[in-house]
């Protein structure tokens, strides 16, 4: 007498074919959205002081370098020191709570312990001046820092993003001089003709 139905003789080859349905789209779907253009575009972590990027660079018109002064001669766009801030705040909103805690470390001489934003690997190289004065602008990998209240990383910094720009560069560069205009375009330039750059596509101009 036969126990089980003969329909059960599909049951593995139906497992077999549901577990691989399930496990591929559970690999698509993990790598599709774990990528950096999902995971870690808009990242906005809140910073120990309510710095508007939209006021100072955008209202007012401050150029990028007045705080991140090292960054055409240097790797890092290192983060402006407290003394930068009280250039300007021992005499401009002074009393400001905003800027209490500038005023803090000012008198005390400890630093901010401002949030890093932009992140790469350890495992990879980038070198801050080399972009700026070959004439990749600031907007390029940084979005229109002028218009936010918080920033936020606006592009996915992603090895594949990285090799697109490498791969056909001409499209994101500029003058030297403009490179930190974030509302320029090519327009404004008719008689500028972008320079030739020859950037490594190869694993060792990142992974050095």
């Amino acid at each position: 007498m036969q126990i089980f139905p003969r329909s059960l003789n599909k049951l593995p080859l139906v497992a077999a074919l549901a577990i691989n349905v399930i496990g591929a789209s559970a690999t698509f779907g993990l790598w599709y959205y774990l990528t950096p253009k999902h995971f870690q575009v808009g990242y906005a972590p809140t910073q120990p002081v309510p710095y508007s990027h939209r006021l100072h660079a955008g209202q007012m018109g401050m150029d990028c370098r007045y705080c991140h002064s090292q960054v055409e001669r240097a790797a890092h766009a290192q983060i402006p020191a407290t003394q930068t801030c009280m250039g300007c705040h021992t005499m401009v909103k002074s009393d400001s709570q905003r800027i209490a805690p500038v005023k803090e470390s000012w008198e005390s001489g400890e630093p901010i312990e401002w949030v890093k934003i932009h992140k790469l690997p350890d495992h990879a190289y980038f070198d801050h001046s080399a972009h700026l004065n070959a004439g990749v602008g600031c907007v390029e990998c940084h979005g229109r820092v002028d218009q936010m209240e918080v920033v936020h990383q606006d592009k996915p910094l992603s090895m594949a993003w990285c090799l697109d720009c490498h791969r056909s560069p001409t499209t994101h560069l500029r003058p030297k001089d403009q490179v930190t205009n974030m509302e320029w375009r090519p327009e404004m330039a008719a008689n500028w003709t972008p320079p030739a750059v020859n950037p490594p596509t190869h694993c060792s101009g990142c992974h050095r």
